[in-house]
């Protein structure tokens, strides 16, 4: 398990599980047993990215494009993500970051 890698996370009382990109740095996803996530949506996006999304697609690993939520953080346990399904492109990963950033009003 990596930073950057899109698991599938399905959180209690959600009727399916939904992509997850882990954020937390290398040494956190090494050593200890939570990580920060974003969810992402489990359906195919159908619409433009609104100001705290970023669309992955298949160049990071999904079947379809897929919004990616960067204006919430969770933490959860790495033994809950299941099936890894790709990895966040370079590309994406600078503009995640400056999503967080933005959507949470840390610039």
């Amino acid at each position: 398990m990596k930073a950057w890698e899109i698991w599938s996370y399905h959180p209690a009382g959600w009727p399916e599980p939904h992509p997850c990109v882990i954020i937390s740095a290398p040494s956190r996803v090494s050593h200890k047993p939570d990580v920060n996530i974003l969810l992402c949506s489990s359906q195919q996006a159908t619409r433009q990215a609104l100001e705290y999304e970023v669309i992955l697609d298949s160049a990071d690993g999904l079947d379809w494009p897929t919004l990616c939520k960067c204006d919430l953080i969770h933490m959860v346990r790495k033994d809950v993500l299941k099936n890894l399904r790709g990895a966040v492109t370079t590309d994406r990963r600078t503009a995640i970051i400056r999503t967080i950033n933005r959507a949470n009003g840390w610039v």
